[in-house]
C-alpha cells in the first residue's frame, strides 16, 4: 500500500494530488473488473447500493489521504489518519487489555504525528477528513464482506467511484502523454488498491472489527519504513518511540486474540 503512495508522491509533481488518486480508482476498477467479472445478481438491488456506497467512500478516503501525503510526511499523514481505526476499535473494546493496547496505539500515534498545524494545517485538516473516511471504511468493508459480494463488490464499488469522481479526471492531463507515467498511475491502483483491499475483504470475514482496526496500527510503522526507504523522509526520535508505542499495543492484543483461538481449536 505505501510503495504504491511513495510512487504516487513522485507523480504528484505531473498531476493533481486528487487527480493521481482518481488515476489509482480507474487502474483499480479495471483490473479488478477483468479478474472478477461479477456476476448480474451483484449488479441488482441492496448489494449493487452497497457496493456504490463502499466504493464512493473508500476512493474519497483515498483522494484526502493524496491530498494530506502532498503536504505532509507520509508517516505523519498515516499517523493522523489512524485515529479512524483507532476509534473504531475503542468503540468495540470490552476488556481492560483492549483498553491498554488502545492507550499505547494512541500515545504512539500522537508520538508519530508530531505535526505542527500552523505548520500545513491544510495538510493536517485532510489527514484528519482521511481519518473519517477510514472509520467509515472499515464499518462498510465488514457489511460488503459478510452482507455483499467480497471483492465483487469492490469491483463494482471502484466502477461505480471512477464515474461519480470522473471531474478528477482533469486534473491527470500531463500523465496522459507519457506512457510510462500512465502506467505508473495504474500500477499505484494495483499496489494500493487490489492486493490490500482484495486482502481486507478476506481478513474481514475472520475477524471482528475492533481487532481488525488495532491489527491496521501495523500501517503507520509501515508507512514509515517506506517512507524512509523511498523517500528518504528520516523519523524523528518521538517518532521512533511512538512507532515502538505502536508495536507493542499491537502485540498485545494480537496476543490476546491468540490466547483465545488456542482455548477452544484443538492442537493441529
Amino acid at each position: 500500500m505505501y510503495a504504491g503512495a511513495a510512487v504516487a508522491v513522485d507523480l504528484f509533481g505531473h498531476a493533481t494530488p486528487a487527480g493521481v488518486a482518481w488515476l489509482r480508482c480507474l487502474g483499480a476498477a479495471v483490473v479488478l473488473l477483468a479478474w472478477r467479472r461479477p456476476s448480474r445478481a451483484a449488479w441488482r438491488g441492496r448489494r449493487l447500493v452497497l457496493a456504490i456506497v463502499f466504493g464512493v467512500v473508500t476512493a474519497g478516503m483515498n483522494v484526502l489521504f493524496y491530498e494530506a501525503i502532498a503536504r505532509l510526511p507520509l508517516g505523519t499523514a498515516v499517523a493522523l489518519e489512524f485515529a479512524g481505526p483507532v476509534l473504531v476499535a475503542a468503540l468495540g473494546s470490552r476488556t481492560l487489555r483492549d483498553v491498554l493496547a488502545l492507550v499505547l496505539v494512541v500515545g504512539g500515534v500522537v508520538a508519530i504525528a508530531d505535526v505542527r498545524i500552523a505548520g500545513s494545517f491544510l495538510g493536517v485538516a485532510f489527514a484528519l477528513a482521511a481519518a473519517a473516511a477510514w472509520a467509515a471504511y472499515i464499518l462498510l468493508g465488514k457489511r460488503v464482506a459478510v452482507d455483499g459480494d467480497g471483492i465483487d463488490s469492490l469491483a463494482i464499488g471502484f466502477a461505480a467511484a471512477t464515474v461519480v469522481l470522473s471531474p478528477l479526471a482533469l486534473g491527470t492531463g500531463e500523465l496522459w502523454s507519457s506512457p510510462r507515467m500512465l502506467l505508473l498511475g495504474v500500477g499505484v491502483g494495483v499496489l494500493s488498491t487490489v492486493v490490500p483491499y482484495a486482502l481486507d475483504q478476506v481478513v474481514l470475514r475472520r475477524l471482528g472489527q475492533a481487532r481488525f482496526a488495532v491489527l491496521l496500527a501495523l500501517l503507520p510503522v509501515t508507512a514509515g519504513v517506506m517512507g524512509f526507504l523511498l523517500l528518504g523522509q528520516v523519523p524523528t526520535v518521538p517518532e521512533a518511540l511512538g512507532t515502538l508505542a505502536v508495536v507493542a499495543g499491537v502485540a498485545l492484543r494480537s496476543w490476546e486474540g491468540a490466547g483465545r483461538a488456542a482455548g477452544v481449536e484443538p492442537p493441529g
